[in-house]
């Protein structure tokens, strides 16, 4: 109860809250194996034979969560069994907390394209996907990492960003809703659950990337 009134708190003063937390319906959310449609249609866009995490160790969070107008609504993420009571925990708290997402679909639906996943400002989490900028797994090859919001949270490198929507939360003195800043309720979440925020960051910034280990 503390973290949440802590997060309430935190959604008014940075005028993140969309939605009086008290006039939403109760939070629903829970966590399940990947039933075997779903695993064929993550294959071969979003997993593929050598990627670093079997579909067997993958699990879907689903939960709800207010949008841009105040209503609730059902969305899901795919994430490795190791966090997804962490991460279910995360979007619990940011529901009561009132923070808004713009849409939480499965990055099958854009074929595994993160541009293009990211263009429709959708939270997504697994993606047998290299590090950007480098050869290496990123986290969410591994099913350890979530972008949320990404079009008001962007990735920043040399002070700009790739996506045209997401200049304007360039300036991240200017908090609107949907942001992830520092004493903000979606990084309280995170915060509470032990995902580190790529804002936190030293030179590019992601502010969207919540992660185990950076």
């Amino acid at each position: 109860m503390a973290i949440t009134r802590t997060l309430v708190a935190a959604a008014v003063a940075v005028g993140a809250a969309s939605l009086p937390a008290a006039a939403a319906p109760a939070f629903r959310g829970g966590v399940s194996p990947l039933p075997a449609v779903v695993k064929q249609r993550m294959t071969p866009s979003v997993w593929r034979p050598g990627c670093p995490v079997p579909l067997n160790r993958l699990r879907r969070v689903v939960v709800t969560h207010h949008d841009f107008r105040g209503r609730t609504r059902r969305g899901i993420v795919v994430v490795n069994v190791d966090v997804a009571a962490r991460v279910l925990r995360a979007f619990r708290l940011m529901y009561e907390a009132g923070v808004p997402i713009r849409r939480m679909r499965p990055i099958e639906a854009y074929g595994g394209d993160d541009f293009r996943s990211i263009e429709a400002d959708n939270t997504s989490a697994f993606n047998c996907r290299a590090a950007t900028g480098s050869s290496r797994w990123s986290q969410h090859a591994y099913g350890r990492a979530i972008d949320v919001n990404p079009i008001e949270n962007p990735y920043v490198s040399g002070g700009s960003t790739s996506h045209r929507a997401s200049v304007p939360f360039l300036d991240r003195t200017r908090v609107r809703p949907g942001m992830a800043v520092e004493g903000g309720p979606m990084v309280a979440a995170f915060d509470a659950v032990g995902l580190q925020w790529g804002g936190r960051w030293n030179g590019i910034k992601d502010y969207q990337h919540f992660s185990v280990g950076g």
